[in-house]
């Protein structure tokens, strides 16, 4: 079947799901593809599902913290129940953004999308053609080119186990592992983690990693660093993991592993080459409206894009947006990535904003540091929290360049520190404040 579209948006993800919805509510004939259940990573196979997880693991870390001090008895995590729940709450999102489609008017289809030309795309038996085509796939696991690197789950599988195993293993030392981790571990697990560099979340503060990193092992996590994984064997159904280090080989014995070394663009098997659409290792190469280099007819949003934007869900949503807008008014809008601030789940949690003190320093920008643990802070004393730690680097003018925070609801305070960094508040402006009290964000005064 052939059918001629104003727009169709490749990928039902936040981005993609934003984008044909603004389309369609302005009048253009819109079309919709995903190859998997409409909803994308995020709710369907990651933050959303992953924090139903967390939330759990918080109530376990927060009662074994304030054991004999309040607490007594023991609890635990019940996996089976748990997971019921989070498939429960998980399996109601595609069908509602279905409804939000039929509503608008998108219509819909389900399969894999390759190009024919320029301007067309096949998904199944039908050719679509359009005169813009958004490219809103997202990202997926990165393939181990390891002997067995086929042998691990990722991240999706982990979600969906129906058992936990006494004893994991996670390869890779970003987000995903770090967070999984900490919920496994906490879920009565024996964990591991391997990673090849010399410390995990490399794009993020070391000072406050190195915190992060002590709170893990804390745990009892084995966090196994420059210890790059060589090969993987499955041996009377346990995993030999091999590794090598600065201290030479060695293997280890785990009954399941987590392919947890990196997301990359999904754009396989999408004939880019077709349709004069160059892309790199990060996605497709756009210019500052998010339209693709090589072939106008073509834009892309979220973690398929090689933007300048962190591969984070608010970003996706706001990149759909522009795109949206470029789509129907004319290339206008640029995406703005003033502030983005992310978190890492693990408990406690990590939190950023803007510029690393490393960033600041390669800027040449003149900056200062305030920093320090406020272990010893009420915040933390009051339920025995011993990881709290910040980090924030200002210009020489007062004005907030990056903050970076480990512990209890830091997701939640780094939030006032992006708005602070939109706002153009300054130091002396955040100190000024009137906080509610006792609160986590009265805590932001004392760290400027």
């Amino acid at each position: 079947m052939y059918m001629k579209y104003d727009v169709i948006v490749i990928g039902s993800g936040m981005a993609g799901m934003t984008i044909a919805n603004k389309c369609a509510k302005k009048g253009l004939k819109t079309a919709v593809t995903d190859s998997r259940p409409y909803g994308g990573t995020c709710a369907l196979r990651g933050c959303d599902p992953k924090k139903i997880l967390v939330g759990v693991a918080e109530i376990i870390d927060r009662a074994n913290k304030m054991k004999g001090i309040g607490i007594q008895g023991d609890i635990s995590i019940n996996w089976q129940d748990l997971m019921a729940y989070k498939n429960e709450f998980v399996s109601k999102m595609p069908k509602g953004v279905e409804r939000g489609y039929e509503k608008v008017g998108v219509d819909m289809y389900h399969g894999a999308a390759s190009f024919e030309s320029e301007n067309t795309v096949h998904i199944g038996d039908d050719l679509l053609e359009a005169e813009k085509i958004v490219i809103g796939t997202g990202a997926r696991p990165v393939i181990l080119e390891i002997p067995g690197g086929d042998l691990p789950i990722d991240s999706t599988d982990f979600l969906d186990l129906e058992n936990l195993p006494k004893d994991i293993a996670f390869i890779g030392g970003g987000y995903i592992a770090l967070e999984f981790a900490h919920l496994a571990a906490r879920a009565g697990s024996k964990v591991s983690i391997f990673h090849r560099g010399k410390r995990p979340l490399e794009n993020f503060d070391k000072d406050i990693v190195n915190h992060l990193v002590s709170a893990t092992r804390g745990l009892g996590i084995d966090l196994h660093l420059e210890a790059e994984v060589v090969g993987i064997e499955k041996i009377h159904g346990l995993f030999k993991i091999m590794t090598q280090s600065p201290n030479g080989q060695d293997s280890f014995t785990t009954s399941i592993v987590v392919n947890a070394a990196g997301r990359v663009p999904e754009l396989d098997g999408m004939n880019l080459e077709k349709a004069n659409i160059s892309y790199s290792k990060k996605g497709i190469q756009v210019n500052e409206y998010l339209q693709s280099r090589t072939n106008p007819s073509v834009y892309a949003a979220g973690d398929a894009a090689d933007s300048n934007g962190l591969n984070l869900t608010p970003v996706a949503v706001m990149e759909g947006h522009a795109v949206a807008a470029n789509i129907i008014r004319g290339n206008s809008k640029k995406p703005d990535y003033m502030e983005m601030p992310s978190a890492v789940f693990t408990l406690p949690t990590l939190a950023a904003v803007g510029m690393t003190e490393a960033q600041a320093k390669a800027s040449g920008l003149a900056y200062q540091v305030k920093d320090g643990s406020a272990s010893n802070w009420y915040n933390a004393k009051r339920i025995n929290e011993s990881t709290y730690a910040y980090k924030v680097i200002s210009s020489k003018e007062g004005y907030i360049l990056g903050a970076h925070i480990i512990g209890p609801h830091a997701e939640e305070m780094i939030n006032l520190f992006a708005m602070a960094i939109r706002g153009k508040l300054k130091v002396a402006d955040i100190r000024k404040m009137v906080y509610s009290y006792p609160s986590m964000g009265s805590d932001i005064g004392s760290m400027v």
